[in-house]
């Protein structure tokens, strides 16, 4: 057992927290402010490979691995989660699906485009009355009298990437009688007739990533953009969701982090009392309280990574990291706006974008709830 990255991981890490420091952190606030990602930040992620990082160079990714991915999504969001969970989305749910299941054509149709850094992709699956409950969804997709096509009708919301994406991953009903084994997977070009993207939906956090509603009025979609076998929507979609919480495990712990950093390099400087906060013992005990959580945090998404590339069982693992991780990105963020007092609440420090981009950790591609129902199941307790 070897806690210790790789050279090559190692180097990977810093060259991800460079690209963040000097091309991100100096955005992040006005895209918060201005709740719209910037596009030019955008071509740069694609341009220097962020989205194709854990994937085959014969499709036009990196051919990393997800531990390597794990990195690039910690060092993104200790400065901007929204960049972190449009990398995540369009990395660890789209990618990963048409990866997993997709035919060798709709890889290279689908795919390669995706990870080469050309489009965009999202993800197409909590519905305005179907979130935990993905049997509730509405969305219908029937089969043509010819079996040429399916049409699709329905709407997605919370769709993160929607406002800019190429590709969807979608799921829809194919056969409503059957509940979770009913549903069907679908790559679906977003602009195709029939498909319609609402304006950005207004967020406590995250609030520079693009999240809008979708409708599908009367959308042709060929049957070769069928991933997978009809039915087997909802076993492609828990499977992404558990390589998802990996990414949102790293991204809470990137979020945790940063916010830690900031507020040391506060209280270093801050004095009261005439001294820096920085010598008084409750500070340094809180500091090293949060740093050991997080530490431990990140041990648990390292594991659940090395587990996927290891090809190993993973569902546990994943809901593990992101139940604790989102708690830690929660916790510790609360106590560095405390720490930081009135000048950590008002928004000349982004520790309190940090407090609030920390909040969706706990609910997105998954809740906590739902996190320990996936432990506990693994666990075999009932």
């Amino acid at each position: 057992m070897d806690f210790k990255l790789s050279k090559t991981h190692l180097l990977m890490q810093e060259m991800f927290r460079k690209f963040a420091e000097t091309e991100i952190k100096p955005l992040a606030e006005d895209m918060d402010e201005a709740e719209e990602y910037s596009p030019e930040l955008l071509a740069k992620l694609q341009r220097y490979g962020f989205f194709g990082i854990p994937y085959s160079r014969e499709y036009g990714g990196v051919g990393s691995d997800t531990l390597a991915y794990t990195l690039a999504m910690e060092e993104v969001s200790k400065v901007d989660a929204s960049t972190g969970i449009t990398l995540s989305v369009h990395s660890s749910l789209c990618c990963y699906g048409l990866d997993s299941y997709g035919t060798e054509d709709q890889k290279r149709k689908w795919l390669t485009p995706l990870i080469d850094g050309s489009k965009f992709g999202c993800f197409g699956l909590t519905e305005p009355n179907a979130g935990s409950d993905a049997a509730g969804q509405q969305t219908k997709a029937v089969l043509s009298e010819d079996g040429s096509e399916y049409i699709i009708n329905g709407t997605k919301i919370f769709t993160t990437n929607s406002g800019f994406a190429d590709t969807c991953l979608l799921f829809a009903m194919t056969d409503k009688s059957l509940g979770n084994k009913g549903i069907t997977a679908f790559a679906v070009d977003l602009h195709s007739e029939g498909v319609s993207v609402g304006k950005n939906i207004r967020r406590m956090g995250i609030r520079a990533a693009s999240n809008c509603e979708v409708a599908y009025e009367n959308v042709h979609v060929p049957v070769e953009n069928r991933i997978g076998k009809e039915g087997q929507g909802f076993k492609i979609a828990m499977q992404c969701l558990d390589a998802g919480r990996i990414g949102i495990a790293a991204q809470s712990v990137g979020i945790a982090q940063g916010a830690l950093n900031e507020a040391i390099k506060y209280i270093k400087e801050r004095k009261q009392f005439n001294k820096r906060i920085s010598s008084f013992q409750n500070s340094q005990f809180k500091c090293a309280e949060l740093q050991t959580m997080i530490d431990a945090a990140r041990l648990l998404t390292w594991r659940a990574a090395v587990a996927k590339d290891n090809r190993e069982p993973i569902s546990s693992h994943a809901a593990m990291a992101k139940l604790f991780a989102s708690d830690v990105a929660n916790k510790v963020t609360r106590d560095c706006v405390q720490l930081m007092g009135g000048y950590g609440f008002s928004r000349e420090y982004p520790v309190e974008r940090a407090m609030r981009d920390a909040k969706i950790t706990e609910i997105y591609e998954g809740t906590s709830e739902v996190m320990k129902m996936v432990i506990a199941g693994g666990m075999k307790v009932k």
